[in-house]
């Protein structure tokens, strides 16, 4: 894929490559302690130790003696260094923030040297929730949507190997791998009696964030993937490209967006919100707020906003959402979004050896007040996919015949009956109408007529499936914001 403009990810490169954290980037323009401030490690623990608190003292106290212990008495020699990372890396998790975590030295450095530039992975954001690893989104293009992995599917093993107990970091580095290299994800997904099993080829993942193009009707349509470092420049860019060319409406797509860096998600709300309307509320741990709002035109948009979103959609999309929803009269329509209403921060130079913390230091909330966490924000007109946009893959171990009744046999039925075939049922009994569209979709695609599903009829199927899939005529979610669009263009033009 072409580049239009390299995109420099600030701190959430990692996610792309098929997972970390999802997380805001918090700039200095509010009044909380920003990275960099020049406290060393050292002094901060002077500060601890020299405070009023007694309990402070005691604490630290506690921590030396168990450092001391286990030095002097453990039957083997011990890493100093492994000892104190995996200390801190207990504080995070005693957090019980999945959001919030510790990068060793080793891991900051592969983190960071994949600041700019093309990278490999699967391209799958994931988060760790009740010490599982899950989901936020898949990236759009990537190989994991390609291969079916959806948001909220939980992540139970990578070739083999169960990530059950693994840090976010550890589960990470088993995931990732270089281009072209194969990895087996078994998933578990909700909805699903057994897991799935998804043979994934890892790729390079394009860091375009913004795709733009217009109907024959001059409906403008910008699909954003990700709130990176230049994607408020891109936007701005493609927004007035289309407006230039006499756009009458416009579609913004944030699905599986899993969101970014604040300030770029604000400089781009500030484009279609009007001046002086709120944009997004951000809330310390004292309860003070503090507004942002917009500095845009005064009075907004001439033209309606429909915004696109679905459970991928987290984070700065939801942030975006929630701006053009309260404060700009956008509709949403499509899927309640993720879910996460918290902001976090990263502090590298504190401890002056390449190691870093990310840390959630507030939570936002939308113009009208509202902490979306956990929660998602529903759109104003509900729509879901066709049942073969997520389907789960087909287990290729054993053929699927006449009279068996499985999960894969449902899923199989649901691509059929998803590219016009007529299966005769969708509850997963291999029926004689079953047999009947299988060997009606292997005589199309030139393939033996045997009426069972073996390796190579089950690849064709999930091949033709992704086609029609990236169709766009057959998105329902895309296809109503265009008709809601075309609706408003209609009832203003009548006035």
């Amino acid at each position: 894929m072409m580049f239009k403009k390299q995109t420099v990810i600030l701190l959430m490169l990692v996610t792309l490559l098929g997972s970390s954290v999802l997380t805001l980037l918090f700039t200095g323009q509010l009044n909380f302690t920003a990275s960099g401030s020049g406290t060393s490690t050292a002094g901060l623990l002077s500060e601890l130790s020299s405070g009023q608190s007694g309990s402070s003292k005691a604490d630290l106290t506690k921590l030396e003696t168990a450092l001391k212990l286990v030095k002097q008495n453990y039957y083997q020699d011990v890493d100093t260094t492994k000892l104190v990372d995996g200390a801190i890396q207990g504080m995070m998790d005693a957090l019980d923030d999945p959001f919030s975590s510790y990068m060793s030295k080793e891991t900051a450095q592969e983190f960071n040297s994949q600041i700019q530039g093309s990278f490999s992975g699967i391209g799958a954001e994931v988060s760790l929730e009740n010490s599982k690893v899950v989901v936020v989104s898949p990236i759009k293009g990537s190989p994991a949507e390609k291969a079916g992995i959806r948001a909220k599917d939980v992540l139970l093993s990578v070739n083999g190997e169960s990530l059950e107990g693994l840090s976010l970091n550890e589960a990470v580095a088993k995931i990732r791998g270089p281009k072209g290299s194969s990895v087996e994800i078994k998933v578990q997904r909700d909805g699903t009696s057994e897991p799935m099993t998804f043979n994934i080829k890892r790729d390079d993942i394009a860091l375009e964030t913004v795709y733009a193009k217009m109907t024959d009707d001059k409906i403008g349509l910008i699909e954003v993937t990700e709130f990176s470092l230049n994607t408020d420049q891109r936007f701005k860019d493609e927004l007035t490209k289309l407006e230039s060319q006499g756009m009458k409406g416009l579609v913004i797509d944030v699905r599986n967006n899993p969101g970014g860096v604040l300030s770029v998600v604000e400089n781009m709300a500030g484009l279609l919100v009007p001046k002086g309307k709120t944009i997004v509320q951000v809330e310390n741990k004292a309860g003070a707020r503090e507004k942002m709002s917009s500095t845009g035109s005064s009075t907004g948009k001439p033209y309606p906003v429909v915004v696109l979103t679905n459970k991928g959609s987290a984070s700065a999309s939801e942030i975006l959402a929630g701006a053009l929803k309260e404060s700009a009269g956008a509709k949403l329509i499509g899927e309640t979004t993720y879910g996460k209403g918290t902001v976090q921060q990263s502090y590298d130079r504190e401890f002056g050896d390449g190691s870093l913390i990310k840390i959630t230091m507030a939570k936002w909330l939308t113009p009208n007040g509202e902490w979306i966490h956990k929660k998602g924000i529903k759109p104003d007109i509900a729509i879901d996919q066709p049942a073969y946009f997520s389907v789960a893959p087909i287990n290729k171990d054993a053929a699927l015949s006449y009279d068996s009744n499985s999960d894969d046999v449902k899923s199989a039925q649901t691509m059929l009956q998803g590219l016009g075939y007529k299966p005769g049922r969708e509850d997963g009994y291999f029926s004689k109408e079953t047999v009947a569209a299988v060997k009606q979709f292997q005589v199309d695609h030139k393939l033996t007529e045997s009426g069972s599903i073996d390796k190579q009829t089950a690849e064709q199927l999930e091949a033709a499936l992704v086609q029609k899939i990236a169709d766009p005529t057959n998105d329902a979610q895309l296809n109503r914001a265009y008709e809601e669009i075309r609706k408003e263009i209609g009832a203003s033009a009548s006035k």
